[in-house]
């Protein structure tokens, strides 16, 4: 789900332009991971922590955070060090933007922040692609290949099955192949391009608040992995995805 919001970014030339003027801004749910203590973090280190649960995030921040950001106002988002398990002094300044990407396996999970956003997209991919992928980033961050197949097999599937899988039934377009299916993309940054040129005056709310009809409509192929990325147009709004 990152590589498709950067694709995303890519496409839309936002990559290019100053952050504190950007008209689209990305968040990772990934930096909402609740601060842990001394015995949690030890587990962490050996593999034995299970960051893909629903517990594993801070979920009061994340809604705060994601609502600041509706209103317009400026927000500090915490910075979570991978290799150390830890949430660091340092933040992250991000500025309104006029669309939000948030992405994350879990984005769909917890109602309130679910419905905070106008359209919600589920990325698929192929199992192996995303064992690969998580191989290949734990390794970077020193991590052997014992533990991270260890981990996969004790934490991750299951809760992608017991977790992730299930909210894919919220999302309202559902993304087979990931950053691959450019097809698919396009028509998200088209979509996002009338956001911005005012060419879309006005989103339905009931795919805010959960009422009324929403469209699900799969492209085609799809495949068995999963992933959220969510985009809401603030002006729009009344004042109110990745692996570990």
């Amino acid at each position: 789900q990152s590589t498709v919001c950067e694709k995303i970014m890519e496409l839309l030339g936002q990559n290019e332009v100053d952050r504190c003027q950007r008209k689209v801004l990305i968040l990772s749910q990934d930096s909402f991971y609740k601060v842990l203590t001394a015995e949690q973090k030890a587990k962490a280190l050996k593999g034995q922590y299970n960051f893909d649960h629903p517990d594993a995030f801070d979920n009061d921040l994340m809604h705060t955070t994601l609502k600041n950001i509706v209103e317009g106002k400026t927000v500090e988002v915490p910075t979570y060090d991978f290799v150390t398990h830890s949430r660091l002094a340092e933040t992250t300044v991000v500025y309104p933007a006029d669309v939000v990407l948030f992405e994350g396996i879990l984005v769909f999970y917890n109602q309130e922040i679910r419905d905070m956003f106008h359209l919600r997209l589920f990325v698929d991919t192929d199992s192996d692609v995303r064992l690969s992928r998580r191989v290949l980033r734990d390794m970077k961050r020193g991590r052997d290949l014992e533990q991270i197949l260890t981990q996969y097999t004790t934490f991750v599937k299951p809760a992608f099955e017991e977790f992730c899988l299930p909210t894919k039934k919220y999302a309202d377009v559902i993304i087979p192949r990931g950053v691959d299916n450019m097809v698919a993309i396009n028509l998200i940054v088209q979509h996002i391009q009338d956001i911005l040129n005012g060419d879309i005056c006005k989103w339905q709310r009931g795919a805010m608040n959960g009422h009324g009809r929403t469209y699900k409509r799969p492209f085609p192929e799809q495949t068995e992995s999963s992933s959220v990325l969510a985009a809401g147009k603030r002006s729009h709004l009344e004042s109110s995805s990745r692996p570990h």
